[in-house]
Order: structure tokens, then C-alpha cells, then sequence
């Protein structure tokens, strides 16, 4: 088993932090670790992850949400195949420290076969991918509070009508 956290204090109430990280199709604008990620952050349902480590070698898979305390904590199982290969538990978490201020955490338990061969590589890479993300959600947060960003629109579908 293999374990890594990373911690960082933001300037911000945790209902931002919380909106930010929540915010799932909108990963990609700002998510230099998770690139994207499709689905509800509801418990029970099934979140669908692409992750691109600074090793360049991207990962899909998807993951069910076990936990969601609003403002407070998320909490995903994942999977790569197969749990015997590869499992992962991932849990978000805010603390608040006091008015404006939490400290946001990120959590992981990896077990399975391939985490226990390449446990250096998985560890450090994953480190790396936290703390990136750890930071772009820092600047994400106050973009948004500060009013400067704007969200990514899906495609939309174009509807011609003939008109007599």
C-alpha cells in the first residue's frame, strides 16, 4: 500500500474552494493534474477521470463517489482494469482555519499490483501532480472570486429551421 498527501492553505472560504473543486467539467481550464473529469460529484455516482502525470503517459479510468460532506470533503474509489491491478482511494479535503483561510488536502491510498512495483515512480509522480493541482486550484480560486474567469462552454448543437 502507498500512501501520499499534500497540503495547501488557500485564501478563501472553503463554499469557494468547494465550488472550484466540484466544478468537475470544468477541470479542464484549469487542472494541470486531472486534465478532466465527467460526471456528478454525488455519492454513489461514477465520476470518469483522464489524469495526465509529468511523466507525459496519460491515464483514464473512473471512480465512484463514496463520500461528499459539502464544503468539507470529497471522497472517490478508483480503478485501473481490475482492483487486484490497480485501486486507488482519493479524498479531498478543507479544513477552515479561521475567516477566509482553509487548508486544502488531497489524499491517496494506492494498492494493487502495479503500485506495489512501481511504488517510487507512482509516488513521486502523483506528489507532483497534487501539488500542481494544489496550486492551480489556489489561482483558480481567486480568478473566480476575482471575476476574471469564464466558464467553458460545451458544444452546442445547431438546429436549422427552414422558414416558408
Amino acid at each position: 500500500m502507498i500512501e501520499i498527501t499534500a497540503e495547501r492553505e488557500i485564501e478563501a472560504s472553503a463554499e469557494a474552494v468547494w465550488s472550484v473543486l466540484t466544478d468537475l467539467d470544468q477541470f479542464r481550464a484549469w487542472n494541470p493534474f486531472i486534465r478532466d473529469a465527467r460526471g456528478k460529484a454525488r455519492v454513489g455516482e461514477t465520476i470518469h477521470l483522464h489524469v495526465h502525470p509529468s511523466l507525459g503517459v496519460p491515464l483514464r479510468f473512473h471512480a465512484t463517489v463514496l463520500v461528499r460532506e459539502d464544503n468539507r470533503v470529497l471522497r472517490w474509489r478508483g480503478r485501473v482494469f481490475a482492483s487486484w491491478l490497480a485501486r486507488g482511494d482519493h479524498s479531498f479535503t478543507i479544513e477552515p482555519l479561521g475567516a477566509g483561510r482553509v487548508r486544502f488536502s488531497q489524499h491517496e491510498t494506492f494498492s494493487g499490483l502495479v503500485p506495489r512495483l512501481a511504488a517510487r515512480l507512482l509516488a513521486r509522480e502523483t506528489r507532483r501532480g497534487f501539488e500542481a493541482m494544489n496550486e492551480a486550484l489556489d489561482h483558480r480560486v481567486h480568478r473566480v472570486a476575482e471575476g476574471r474567469v469564464f466558464r467553458a462552454r460545451m458544444p452546442q448543437a445547431h438546429v436549422k429551421e427552414d422558414r416558408p
